[in-house]
Parts: C-alpha cells; structure tokens; sequence
C-alpha cells in the first residue's frame, strides 16, 4: 500500500470526493455542497491520500457555536478496512475539540452496519431513531459523542 496521510481538502479534491461521494451513498449530496462546507469550515474537511490519490474524505460544521456535526465520511472501496476511516474521524475531532466542541453527532442508515460498529468503537453511542430520514424513507440512527 503507498503511504497514506490525512490532509486538509483542497478545491481541486472536488472532483475526486465527489467521484468516493457517489459510488458510496445511495443518496449522495450534491458537489457544490461540499464548497460551501469548505468555505464555512475549512479546517473540517479533510482528505485521506494514499500517494498522491484521494482515497477518502470526512467533513462536518460546527452548529450554534457548541455542537459538532459530522456530515459525511466515506473510504473509496478498494482502500476500506485499512483504518483510514477511523484516521479521519479522530482528526476531525481533534480539530473540533480546539474550536471549543465537546459534542459530536451524526446520522447513520441503521442498515449500515459497517459503519456503526466504526463509530460505537470511536465511542459513539446511538441517542435516538430519526424515521424516514432518507428520501426512500430509510431510518437513521442518531449518534453523538462527547470528547474528552
């Protein structure tokens, strides 16, 4: 495997995240919405690249100035199960924890099993059911953690 690194997003990642965005979700959001979060919160967006490829991404925002929300995290297939997923998420904290965040959600399909036992092994622990979440009107599990 090349070497791996985490890495702040740069504009022209766009592409790239949006390809790993896509082939991941089944309601992926559209491009332009990850400028927006890259304007508003730069030091939250962050790539995983293993040579010179970007191979993962996670991004979140910070809401009413205490609340930390993971909006969307996803590993290019071939490069998943590699712990890259994790590496993101405990930056993001890192990150977040020096704006003055202690709290960090996010929502999770609650089919996606991969993903929830990822986050209930961070210490992420579900805090409620949101019904029909999705737009085929799939649940989602809510999951916050508190940071240390």
């Amino acid at each position: 495997m090349s070497e791996c690194s985490i890495r702040d997003f740069k504009p022209e990642d766009l592409q790239r995240v949006c390809e790993i965005e896509l082939s991941s979700f089944s309601h992926p959001y559209p491009c332009q919405l990850f400028l927006v979060y890259h304007y508003l919160f730069p030091s939250l967006f962050l790539v995983a690249e293993c040579g010179s490829r970007v191979v993962g991404y996670v991004v979140g925002v910070v809401e009413n100035g205490d609340k930390g929300h993971l909006t969307s995290i996803a590993v290019d297939r071939e490069y998943r199960g590699r712990g890259l997923g994790k590496s993101l998420i405990r930056e993001f904290e890192v990150r977040i924890k020096s704006s003055g965040v202690f709290r960090v959600y996010l929502e999770v399909s609650v089919r996606n099993e991969v993903a929830i036992s990822l986050y209930k092994k961070l210490g992420y622990r579900v805090v409620g059911v949101l019904r029909e979440y999705y737009p085929d009107r799939e649940d989602a599990y809510l999951m916050l953690k508190e940071l240390e």
